[in-house]
């Protein structure tokens, strides 16, 4: 496809029948949920195990093939704990599992395909145990992570910091600097003196940004039909 065909009426509908999904299916399987929870192709977001809170304007974006999970795993003596803190936006194909606890500070932004554990779920000699290969990440607020990045056990990122796309972080990455690599490292610093624009701010009037984004949509959908749209669906051509 290579734009959205449908309706403004038909993408109301759409939106209506995934708000539902979300409060029905996937609010209830976080222990708490803030306000504003925002959720593209929920049959494909996964929530597993207790323990799992999130702030206000979660973003979880998935996608068809690409599914997000949060999960947590119960042993005998403890049982897993993922906090996310507010504004945080999830993409898809990304991963969350904790065996331990795994805290992610506001304003993070997680690319596509990352996959964030504080486990390695096997002993290194003993294949049918977990042991002690388990140790709490903190990934600190304003983080960004870039696509694939990998978080392994006992991990902390600091705050405002960048880890490059592809990158595995087996160590601490301190404050205000941008890590790449396998392992990640220290590339450079960033500029303590400039102020950082956080996702926060795009929900400092939520009101404002319904009503922006619903003229928007209003917008970008006002040449399409329904006929184009069913034709788009059954018998798409080069333009569709």
């Amino acid at each position: 496809m290579r734009r959205d065909r449908r309706t403004y009426l038909i993408r109301r509908i759409v939106d209506g029948w995934n708000r539902f999904y979300v409060t029905r299916f996937i609010a209830p399987a976080f222990d708490a949920l803030g306000p504003g929870i925002d959720v593209s192709s929920p049959r494909n977001v996964k929530i597993w195990g207790a323990g799992i809170t999130a702030g206000a304007h979660l973003h979880l974006h998935a996608s068809h093939g690409s599914l997000v999970r949060l999960a947590t795993w119960r042993s005998a003596e403890r049982e897993g704990r993922i906090s996310i803190g507010d504004c945080v936006l999830i993409s898809p194909g990304t991963h969350i599992v904790a065996s331990e606890e795994i805290v992610i500070g506001s304003d993070t932004m997680i690319a596509s395909n990352c996959y964030i554990s504080d486990s390695d779920w096997h002993d290194t000699y003993d294949r049918t145990a977990e042991l002690n290969k388990h140790s709490p990440v903190t990934i600190g607020e304003n983080v960004w992570l870039g696509v694939r990045v990998i978080v392994g056990k006992g991990v902390t990122i600091g705050e405002n910091s960048i880890i490059g796309a592809g990158s595995v972080v087996t160590q601490d990455i301190p404050a205000n600097c941008i890590a790449a690599g396998n392992p990640a490292r220290v590339m450079r610093e960033l500029d303590r003196t400039r102020k950082f624009r956080r996702r926060s701010e795009l929900f400092q009037n939520p009101e404002k940004l319904d009503r922006d984004m619903d003229n928007l949509m209003r917008y970008l959908l006002r040449e399409n039909t329904t006929l184009g749209w069913l034709r788009s669906v059954f018998s798409p051509s080069r333009t569709d």
